[in-house]
């Protein structure tokens, strides 16, 4: 090869070896984020509820919405797996409080049952949702429990209370149906044998009693106060705190407990002999017809054993 071909054979190969070299230093571009990209969490916030199953209860209102003459009331298939939260008739008066996990129990002083001159909103036990006259005798028992609390209640300036009163949980009695045949009533009513009141910041029970204990027979199914009368026992002061209560029903027996103090029992001939059949009732029933009365009531659960 001559002198002048490998001159230039050299000189293409520095040109060559040049043009690699500056390729290979270029400055690659840089991302302007260096952060992980972040996806949004799909799984929305846990809302919890009151722990209330309503398998079993109906609830009666303070209105009559349908206009068909007494309280509008929903059944259980109505109220279970939240469906109550969906009846706009219902949400004035039950609705849920998701910042404390309660329901709120509304009232005043507007349509009563039959029976009463008091306006409530409140459930009532069905053992048989498809049969209100089926209930349970002393002799079968039963428990209700809740936590509960009373949040506001109007004044009452028509007595010598501060506030109105308010029944929150109660053992109503009802005529039996074999009863109901053989004596051909027309009404299968009969007292509450327990009325669990807040009075004034107060919890008490009412229990009916004989005023004669020695009436029998037929005459026990009499239903008006010259037969039965109320027996009542202060169990302690709560306040607008929240409280637990319970109700034992057995045989010739009542235990009632105020959170974790001890408890209260009746046990006594008028037990013995109470002749009605029985179911319970838990929320907010306003023992008032004053205008512009109201009370608020809250529950955190309430079971229900037999």
């Amino acid at each position: 090869m001559s002198r002048i071909h490998k001159v230039l054979l050299l000189s293409v190969c520095l040109i060559i070896s040049t043009s690699c070299s500056s390729d290979d230093e270029l400055d690659r571009p840089t991302p302007t984020n260096t952060s992980t990209p972040t996806t949004p969490d799909p799984t929305p916030p846990v809302v919890n509820f009151a722990d209330i199953d309503f398998t079993d209860w109906k609830v009666t209102l303070p209105v009559d919405e349908n206009n068909d003459g007494k309280p509008d009331e929903y059944q259980p298939n109505e109220l279970i797996n939240f469906g109550y939260q969906t009846l706009a008739p219902v949400q004035p008066y039950m609705y849920d409080d998701a910042d404390d996990e309660s329901v709120v129990f509304y009232t005043f002083p507007e349509v009563s049952t039959t029976n009463s001159s008091y306006s409530r909103t409140e459930l009532r036990e069905l053992i048989n949702p498809s049969n209100s006259r089926e209930n349970w005798t002393l002799l079968e028992g039963g428990i209700m429990q809740g936590r509960l609390k009373v949040v506001d209640v109007s004044e009452n300036s028509n007595s010598s209370d501060t506030y109105h009163k308010v029944i929150v949980m109660q053992i109503h009695g009802i005529i039996s149906e074999a009863d109901m045949a053989t004596h051909g009533f027309s009404s299968n009513n009969s007292p509450p044998l327990i009325k669990i009141y807040w009075k004034d910041g107060y919890v008490w029970s009412h229990k009916k009693s004989l005023i004669d204990e020695s009436t029998s027979g037929d005459d026990l199914l009499e239903t008006s106060n010259s037969t039965w009368y109320d027996i009542k026992e202060n169990l302690g002061y709560v306040g607008y705190d929240a409280f637990d209560f319970k109700i034992e029903a057995s045989d010739a027996k009542i235990t009632v407990t105020l959170n974790n103090e001890s408890p209260f029992i009746y046990e006594d001939v008028s037990l013995d002999k109470w002749p009605f059949e029985n179911y319970f009732k838990a929320g907010n029933y306003l023992t008032t017809t004053d205008a512009n009365a109201f009370s608020y009531v809250k529950y955190y659960n309430l079971y229900l054993t037999h």
